[in-house]
């Protein structure tokens, strides 16, 4: 249910209200006045753009913010040149206006989503930083059951979370729709890790090789490393609990960069940078690994 409507029902019917208005404005002066208003309320009413995944803001997810002030670089339509000079093997950078996803985008609503791959069998893996345990399960009874707020007295062993482990033949109609960013690193290989999960959620401080990672719909919070500043973390805490206990204390000069990416935004992670995440709202992303 779409955050803001009291039950899916009221969607249509605020459709049928606009288009009831109209008619009768119709046989009165004005009446293109009146829908273009209509349209405008229509088109910012909560919920109207977000695919159908519930943004919710009640209970735990309150407490979960963005940063006061993101201390991430953000360039629209870098070139290959500066990217390589800048940003490829120095520090993370956020990209802005590359490429097109509306199409992808448009397919990973959740109405589509839960049509095309709800009998799918998904691998959920714990939202800890080594992430042992597997867990197998269809795709529709991890979207109705276990997208919901993270309770911050979770664990991550206790946490599943579907990121990554994604059968690449079963996803293909789907992930051949997605347009990744054009930049690549000599000898080095893309590889998609497809992922959905609920607000509050996230992984723990982790590194692995460099890649990009764009948000589809909702709000990742992420903070970032270099690979000489080992993170003050508890491997099988969450990152909420870390952000609510541990993040309050660190000095200001030892604090990670941080930045929210909103959907449609792609943050590129250099090489061995350390890096937790947050997601604000539920939300949809796509890492590309360049392995």
């Amino acid at each position: 249910m779409a955050r803001g409507y009291a039950s899916v029902d009221e969607i249509p019917s605020v459709l049928r209200a606009c288009t009831r208005m109209f008619m009768a404005a119709a046989r009165r002066p004005g009446p293109l006045l009146l829908f273009v208003l209509c349209t405008l309320v229509t088109a910012v009413l909560p919920g109207s753009d977000e695919g159908g995944w519930q943004q919710s803001r009640l209970g735990t997810a309150a407490a979960v913010t963005e940063e006061e002030h993101c201390t991430v670089e953000r360039r629209a339509h870098l070139t290959y040149p500066e990217f390589m000079q800048h940003y490829a093997f120095l520090k993370p950078v956020i990209l802005q206006g590359l490429t097109d996803n509306s199409r992808f985008r448009a397919l990973c609503s959740r109405e589509n989503l839960l049509a095309s791959f709800g009998d799918n069998v998904v691998r959920l893996s714990t939202a800890n930083t080594y992430s042992y345990q597997k867990v197998d399960l269809p795709f529709q009874e991890y979207v109705e059951q276990l997208l919901h707020p993270q309770d911050p007295t979770s664990l991550g062993n206790d946490t599943l979370y579907f990121f990554g482990d994604n059968n690449f033949t079963e996803w293909a109609p789907l992930f051949q729709h997605y347009s990744p960013p054009p930049f690549r690193l000599l000898g080095t290989t893309p590889a998609y890790s497809f992922g959905i999960a609920g607000a509050g959620s996230g992984v723990p401080f982790h590194w692995h090789g460099p890649g990009f990672s764009e948000v589809i719909y909702g709000r990742k919070r992420w903070f970032l490393y270099p690979p000489e500043k080992t993170p003050e973390f508890h491997p099988n805490k969450t990152t909420l609990a870390w952000l609510q206990e541990t993040y309050p204390s660190l000095a200001p000069s030892t604090r990670p960069l941080e930045c929210t990416i909103q959907a449609g935004e792609v943050l590129y992670f250099p090489d061995r940078w350390w890096h937790a995440t947050l997601n604000l709202d539920t939300s949809v992303f796509i890492s590309t690994f360049l392995g």
